[in-house]
């Protein structure tokens, strides 16, 4: 019987367990997670008005109620919690599932500043995260600026334009529905330091600006005409000829009328975060040309531009793990088909599947065939791999080291609980904000799980 921890339960690692049972019928596997709430960045990621998207947590959900897998949540891996090597004791194989767990900065002087965030950071506040700190992101705050020009620049724009009412049917927490429905921001700038027909956000979630109630979206002509396919996109691949397509319909002045301004803005990168009153106030860019060859060159110019809050979106990058090897320039670990390279050589029984594999890039759905090819190597692996003798069940080992799992059950606690919280406040399904409250919640429905 193949036993496999699977470390992360996010989509990388939930599709990992899928294959395991899929392939190989005696498989048996336990899902850590950190966390003791499942789903990854789809719970804590995903913005709470793309309920669409969000529905994937019930595909998700049947991989983690499948009878040959269990969800151990609140159980760290590493420092503090159970050192890797014991995990690879406890399970014939150990694939980790970690994503990419750290922002890319700006590098450039003032970005420590009060006001300056990175956006994770500020998902993280509105979609209840327990490690998440309520920082007072928009106290005294008129103008934003978001750095980067991807979907999640576009989400937290977004976010920052909307109104209670569209807010409030979602799961959000309570305090950041409070925060953001007394918003005093007017004015949100999303800058890229490229032209528009190199943007990486999809048509889809650009279109959303242009739906939002009481807000207008305006894009400078000139600023972007200095990219020679936004007068002619016809040449561009399809998704970026629809993006042009999309902003050049955004260059008529917007109307005076609404209440908020989205811009969006090309060809400036940021060289420094200003101080207003010990707090960034603006952000200097240096506007910028195309090179000729993909990239941008510096033109000497420079650009103040207004904002009490600054959200950088420029990346992701992994982080080392425990006793795993890194590569640093990557930022993932080096693998051979999802088997761990120690030195150049295989590591038997350790793989990586997801973002920690190959690097922060693709869609949710990416993570199915990255972690089929993982589970393929797994399973490829096995017969050595079960030739060593394991404990029956490797959870009171586990307890021993210190860690104290939510089960299943505890998980639906917390989903009752944060049902009765949304019920008395009159809203949907509301997220418990903290630590404090999710262990409370899992904690009165924990028992014996009857899945081995």
């Amino acid at each position: 019987m193949l036993r496999v921890a699977v470390v992360g339960s996010g989509p990388s690692g939930c599709y990992t367990a899928q294959h395991l049972v899929q392939l190989d019928p005696g498989a048996r596997v336990d899902v850590l997670d950190r966390l003791p709430c499942p789903y990854g960045l789809v719970r804590y990621g995903v913005a709470p008005d793309h309920e669409k998207i969000k529905s994937l947590q019930g595909s998700l959900r049947t991989v983690l109620e499948h009878k040959r897998v269990r969800f151990l949540g609140a159980v760290p891996v590493g420092p503090g919690g159970v050192p890797a090597a014991r995990l690879r004791e406890l399970y014939h194989a150990v694939v980790y599932c970690v994503g990419a767990a750290t922002d890319r900065h700006l590098g450039v002087p003032g970005e420590e500043l009060p006001g300056s965030w990175s956006a994770t950071e500020f998902v993280s506040w509105y979609s209840a995260h327990p490690d998440a700190a309520d920082t007072g992101f928009l106290r005294g705050v008129r103008s934003a600026v978001v750095v980067g020009v991807g979907n999640v620049a576009v989400d937290v724009t977004r976010m920052l334009a909307r109104g209670e009412g569209e807010l409030r049917p979602t799961d959000m927490p309570h305090t950041a529905l409070t925060a953001l429905a007394a918003s005093e921001v007017t004015e949100i700038q999303m800058v890229g330091r490229r032209g528009p027909s190199q943007a990486r956000f999809t048509t889809k979630e650009l279109r959303e600006l242009g739906t939002l109630p009481d807000t207008a979206v305006h894009v400078d002509a000139a600023e972007a005409a200095l990219d020679p396919a936004f007068a002619d996109p016809s040449g561009l691949p399809p998704p970026r000829r629809r993006n042009v397509e999309v902003l050049r319909g955004w260059t008529a002045p917007p109307r005076p009328d609404a209440r908020r301004l989205i811009r969006l803005r090309f060809f400036l990168r940021p060289v420094e975060l200003l101080a207003v009153d010990g707090r960034v106030g603006a952000v200097r860019f240096e506007r910028t040309a195309p090179d000729g060859e993909g990239g941008v060159t510096g033109t000497g110019r420079f650009e103040d531009v207004e904002g009490q809050l600054v959200l950088r979106s420029v990346g992701y990058r992994g982080v080392p793990l425990e006793g795993l090897p890194f590569d640093a320039a990557t930022g993932t670990v080096p693998h051979l088909a999802g088997r761990v390279l120690r030195g150049g050589a295989v590591a038997p029984g350790e793989y990586v599947a997801g973002w920690i594999k190959r690097g922060p890039t693709g869609v949710i759905g990416t993570n199915r065939s990255c972690a089929k090819e993982t589970v393929t190597s797994l399973l490829q692996d096995a017969p050595a791999l079960t030739a060593r003798t394991l404990p029956d069940d490797p959870l009171p080992a586990l307890r021993a080291e210190g860690a104290n799992p939510v089960l299943w059950q505890g998980w639906e606690s917390v989903e009752r609980a944060e049902s009765r919280l949304g019920a008395s406040l009159g809203r949907g399904v509301v997220k418990l904000p903290d630590w404090e409250s999710l262990l409370t919640a899992a904690r009165e429905g924990d028992g014996a799980d009857p899945r081995p």
